[in-house]
């Protein structure tokens, strides 16, 4: 009877880790080869509605027909700029909580202004330059990508590509494999940094030894008949920026020709060529890498980044913004038709979002009769600083003025005797009435007040206690500190944070919502389709109703 039993339970353990295994063999088999997170850097939800007619069958539209999209999707926070978008499309949380609170901040404890991915510990990989002194070391929490990696025990892989090096960066997260960015210039070479690697790959010194990139110095014409972009402005207007060395911005642009003046290799990256570049790039990291060649789920993150650079040369309205997306919408299809065929039609996830929009030009906007223009920053500086003189008797209890927010001296402040609360009420009080400053927040009201509506949820959810600034301030709906030209974006409004979110592939429902998403749920519900744990900082939540 005794060996009976014994055997009894070792039958029965045993036949119960094999349930145990086959379960987690199950897990592996239904989750996707490949994961691909795509961002159009500055790509408002209306250009996907603005240029439909334009777009082919097997780009966006194939996303959207056989996808999810989710119409209502908007960026939760303020600042709406490319780190902290990237940041928080990957990490499931906001800048309160993941710490990218800008491109660049003013850092309290260094009394310096730092750049979100800059390192100066590590080294340029690919160049001489400094331009690979990169990393993710100020992004305090994990990303998807992250977490995917530690479930398969870093046996699935991680490459981040974008023309720019925090869209490479920060969505590729901590434990990646590689990011890698393009270094233009003289140089026109994809680059990374020693934080992943001590030389690059051969397949991108291949890549950097061919004349892929020199391809791009030709024509750019719109790709249809001028005349047929009904759906933008004219192409002749005051509104858009004009590359050195050209009379107007007006189609066509002799790229060759105009290369000399406009930082050679950069110039690539303001025109919808930068986007081709960048998808010739990820193919080679595709079967370079072997990306999606095995049951274990492999990471591809995608920042398309020319969007970005056209839209703030040109403006949202321009006929370059146009061409640009009908362009992108060739290269999305030219990924998707590679996809189908190396890693395997329905074997792979695709997302598509933006890290943020962006405003019509102003001054357009003004000829139209809608309420926009300029702030006039150096009058706000000298009022200002009369301000402190006269009340505190000095300015030297100032430190900084950026990115909408105002910086301290704390330590001069105690010195003279002052209360922090109270010197920050006093200055709320007189920004308040400055031209063209809508609202205004102390750091003391953003760490003690719990909002639940309004721009001031967004506020509250853009601020980190130990990285933002003593004031917060908000302008008025599209009056922008930039050029007369082009389009540029930070705000809580719906022209920034108005976002496409189109999922599509293996694990993905086909339909649509007009059901509010915010960009925060990308991460968990990815992770939910992975069935791997949540970024660790995710405050949003899973979309269950994209998953199948």
């Amino acid at each position: 009877m005794k060996n009976i039993f014994s055997f009894c339970l070792v039958f029965c353990f045993c036949m119960s880790f094999k349930g145990q295994n086959e379960t987690a063999n199950d897990v592996v088999k239904s989750n996707p080869k490949l994961v691909v997170g795509i961002v159009v850097d500055q790509m408002r939800y209306d250009y996907l509605t603005r240029f439909y007619n334009k777009f082919g069958e097997g780009g966006f539209k194939r996303m959207m027909n056989e996808g999810f999209n989710c119409k209502n999707n908007h960026f939760n926070y303020i600042p709406t700029y490319t780190g902290p978008g990237h940041a928080s499309i990957y990490t499931g949380t906001t800048p309160k909580y993941h710490g990218i609170i800008g491109n660049n901040w003013y850092d309290k404890e260094t009394k310096s202004n730092v750049y979100c991915a800059g390192n100066d510990s590590v080294q340029s990989i690919g160049t001489k330059s400094i331009a690979g002194q990169m990393s993710p070391h100020r992004m305090k929490t994990s990303t998807l990508a992250d977490e995917n990696r530690l479930f398969t025990q870093m046996r699935g892989k991680t490459i981040g590509i974008s023309i720019k090096d925090r869209g490479a960066i920060l969505p590729a997260g901590h434990t990646a494999n590689a990011a890698y960015w393009f270094h233009g210039m003289d140089e026109g070479h994809w680059i990374s940094s020693s934080f992943y690697m001590n030389d690059l790959p051969k397949w991108v010194k291949d890549f950097n030894k061919s004349d892929i990139a020199e391809s791009y110095f030709k024509v750019w014409n719109t790709m249809y008949d001028i005349d047929s972009y009904i759906e933008s402005g004219s192409d002749l207007n005051t509104f858009e920026g004009v590359f050195k060395g050209k009379k107007t911005a007006t189609f066509p642009y002799d790229l060759n020709v105009l290369k000399e003046k406009n930082g050679n290799f950069d110039i690539l990256k303001a025109t919808a060529y930068g986007n081709s570049l960048t998808t010739d790039f990820a193919l080679a990291a595709l079967e370079g890498e072997a990306l999606g060649k095995d049951a274990i789920t492999d990471v591809l993150t995608i920042s398309y980044s020319s969007t970005d650079y056209v839209g703030h040369k040109f403006g949202v309205n321009s006929k370059e913004v146009e061409d640009t997306y009908i362009r992108l919408d060739k290269d999305l299809e030219r990924l998707f038709t590679i996809l189908d065929a190396k890693v395997g039609k329905g074997a792979y996830t695709v997302f598509l979002t933006a890290d943020h929009g962006a405003v019509d030009v102003p001054a357009y906007l003004q000829s139209v009769k809608i309420p926009a223009g300029y702030l006039n920053n150096a009058e706000r500086k000298e009022k200002f600083q009369k301000f402190l003189k006269t009340t505190f008797g000095t300015t030297d209890i100032l430190e900084n003025i950026s990115n909408s927010q105002i910086f301290l001296n704390r330590e001069k402040i105690k010195a003279l005797g002052l209360k922090l609360d109270e010197v920050q009420d006093a200055i709320v009080n007189e920004q308040i009435t400055y031209k063209n400053i809508s609202k205004a927040y102390t750091a003391t009201t953003m760490s003690k007040v719990d909002f639940t509506t309004g721009i001031e949820v967004l506020l509250q959810n853009g601020f980190n206690q130990k990285r933002s600034g003593d004031i917060l301030l908000v302008n008025d709906p599209a009056f922008i500190s930039y050029s007369k030209t082009g389009s540029t974006h930070g705000s809580g409004l719906n022209y920034d944070t108005h976002v496409p979110l189109l999922f599509f592939g293996k694990g993905i429902k086909n339909g649509e919502t007009y059901q509010k998403t915010e960009i925060t749920d990308i991460a968990p519900t990815m992770s939910a389709l992975l069935n791997i744990s949540f970024p660790n900082g995710a405050t949003g939540q899973p979309l269950e109703f994209v998953l199948d």
